[in-house]
């Protein structure tokens, strides 16, 4: 996996008033945890930012006052409407530390014609080393039946890696596609009204032909 490499900035102002003037100025504030220590609030260039979280995984090494830090996302905040990120919860790793973490599942191949796969699960957990994350684990569905599935534990992992999802979760689902039936058009109370009427017009016709035969 890549590895991409920041400059981070202190902070020192907190709050809401703070964060906003950050991201004014292109920074995302980001706290970064330790498990047993106090976290460490910097701000990182929003740009990069953003180029980096286009994948899933990454592992990041960040500067702090001439200290380098390895660290991963766990958490991204992002403004519903822009989707511009507004804040980042990061997890500080060590190289050799395993650490779970979500992985997209990718699908490769082709079906045989008539039949359709169905993604149940849009990613699985696994447990790997922090400086090995996998960004993608890809499921090939070449030439697969109808009514096959896949299940987590189905899946080839990378080296080095655990699942930690329930291994009898269905991944992937092979079926054929449903027939689309046509609905009869819903009769309205003012169409049936009229449907009466013009019933009974009939009806009162016939009855006056059948007296005027009958005179």
């Amino acid at each position: 996996m890549a590895e991409v490499k920041l400059v981070g900035t202190p902070r020192t102002e907190f709050g809401k008033g703070a964060a906003r003037r950050l991201r004014r100025d292109n920074f995302v504030p980001v706290v970064m945890y330790e498990l047993g220590e106090e976290p460490t609030h910097v701000a990182l260039p929003a740009h990069e930012m953003m180029l980096a979280l286009r994948q899933a995984n990454v592992l990041f090494n960040i500067a702090v006052d001439g200290k380098n830090q390895l660290a991963v996302t766990k958490a991204v905040q992002r403004d519903a409407v822009r989707q511009i990120i507004e804040h980042v919860d990061m997890l500080k790793v060590r190289a050799g530390e395993k650490i779970t973490v979500d992985v997209p599942i990718v699908i490769i191949g082709e079906l045989p014609e008539g039949v359709i796969h169905l993604l149940e699960m849009q990613q699985i957990s696994l447990r790997a080393e922090a400086t090995h994350l996998p960004q993608s684990l890809e499921v090939d569905i070449t030439d697969l039946e109808e009514g096959h599935v896949i299940h987590a534990g189905d899946l080839v992992l990378p080296v080095g890696s655990v699942l930690e999802s329930d291994p009898e979760l269905a991944v992937v689902h092979i079926t054929v596609p449903k027939e689309e039936v046509e609905e009869e058009p819903e009769t309205t109370e003012a169409e049936e009204g009229e449907e009466s009427e013009a019933a009974e017009g009939e009806e009162g016709e016939s009855a006056e032909a059948e007296a005027e035969a009958a005179e």
